[in-house]
Formats: structure tokens, sequence, C-alpha cells
């Protein structure tokens, strides 16, 4: 693996490659897959090169140990299927997992000496979903200019968040795939129901990454935009 942003792009793309190896997966719902998700999308930002920040933990409730033993079977699993560039996941993940765990103890001990709080609705919705693991993006429809992403889009595009906004889509898509998309933010556009689709991004390294979409509508007075999910997809 060529550096962090690699990596990064890497994490995101083989998420599901990872917990498949690992010897246990917690419940979808349970706090130790909270806190493995926020782990997860932790080190995306960072290792991305994305805003310098601290670990998003409010409103966690999982014990340190029990954090630990999952974050370390979760990154053996990622060395292990790394192969030969294990040794440098490791070395990179490994400071970032510490840090994680460090945070959540000192949260922890926070918390209980403040009691219980009160994040406004806009903050939670926003925290939110810079923790998913799968790629979001709102796109205007009018033009295809990105408006919103997350850490975990970023990562795979290989860009900073900040230099994703404002930018083309369709950059990010393969030419004879551009049409469909048109077709979908007209769609979009046209119809307030939910759509999903398959196609292909373009990644770092000049590789073309399938994914799975599904896509919401959300209209203002100015604009529509097209909030996009995606996660990679297996091919056969």
């Amino acid at each position: 693996m060529g550096g962090h942003r690699e990596l990064a792009a890497w994490l995101v793309s083989r998420r599901r490659a990872i917990e498949t190896a690992m010897a246990q997966v917690p419940p979808a719902r349970s706090a130790e897959s909270e806190a493995l998700r926020r782990f997860r999308s932790f080190a995306v930002l960072s290792l991305s090169g994305g805003e310098s920040q601290p670990p998003s933990l409010e409103g966690l409730r999982v014990g340190e140990r029990r954090a630990q033993r999952l974050l370390g079977t979760w990154q053996d699993a990622a060395v292990s299927l790394a192969g030969p560039d294990g040794q440098a996941v490791s070395e990179l993940l490994t400071p970032l997992r510490e840090l994680f765990l460090t945070s959540l103890g000192q949260t922890d001990s926070r918390r209980k000496a403040a009691g219980p709080a009160t994040p406004s609705r806009r903050r939670a919705v926003s925290a939110a979903i810079d923790r998913l693991t799968d790629l979001f993006l709102a796109v205007d429809t009018g033009d295809a200019q990105i408006v919103d992403a997350n850490p975990a889009a970023a990562a795979l595009l290989g860009r900073k968040r900040e230099e994703l906004l404002g930018s083309d889509l369709l950059g990010f898509v393969p030419e004879q795939a551009r049409g469909a998309w048109w077709s979908e933010l007209d769609a979009v556009a046209e119809g307030a129901e939910p759509r999903s689709f398959r196609s292909e991004l373009c990644i770092p390294g000049g590789r073309h990454l399938p994914i799975e979409t599904s896509v919401s509508r959300y209209a203002t007075r100015q604009r529509t935009l097209a909030l996009l999910l995606a996660r990679p997809r297996t091919t056969t």
C-alpha cells in the first residue's frame, strides 16, 4: 500500500471482507458494533488527511476492555488480509486504535461525572452521517455538483472532504457510465420515490470500483438534492 490515503480507501472497499475474516462479529445493533463502526470512521478520516479532530464518541456506551478486544480482532483481520503489506497496515492502525481507546476511557469518565448529555438534533444527524462506513454524497441534480460528503466518500475517492465539496460528481464516474448517472439524477429530480442502481466509480490507482447505490430525494426551494448511499459490491 502506497500511503495513508490508499489504506483509507482499502479499508472502505474491504470492510465486508475484514468482518468476514474476524473470528466473531458483534450483533449489528450492539454497543460493540457501534464502537467498531465509529473506530472505522475515525481511522478512515485520519488516514485520508481530513480535519484533525478526536474520535466521535458521543452517546457511545461500551466498556473499554470489550472495545479493546473487538478493535484488536478487527485490526488483526485487516492485517491478515493485507498480506505482504500487513506490517505497514499494523504500524498505521495501531496508534489510531490506541488513541481511540484512550479517548473512549476519558469520555466515559467525563460522562459519569457530568451526567446525561443533550446534543442538538442537527449535530446528531451530522455525526451519524460521518460515522457511516458506506459512501455518502449529497449531489445537486441540476449540475451534478457535490454539496456534501462523509469521510468514507473522501477516503474512497482519494480526496479530502473539502476538495470534494463543489466538485463534479461525474468526474469520478467512468465516461461510459456518465449517461446512466445523468438519467438517475433526472429521475430523482422528477420523482420522490427512492431508487437503487449499480454502477462504478473511479478510485485512486486508475481502478473502477463496482458499487451498489441507493438514492433518495431532498428538495428545497432553491434546488433538489440526490442523497446517495453507496457500498462496494462483489463481482462474479
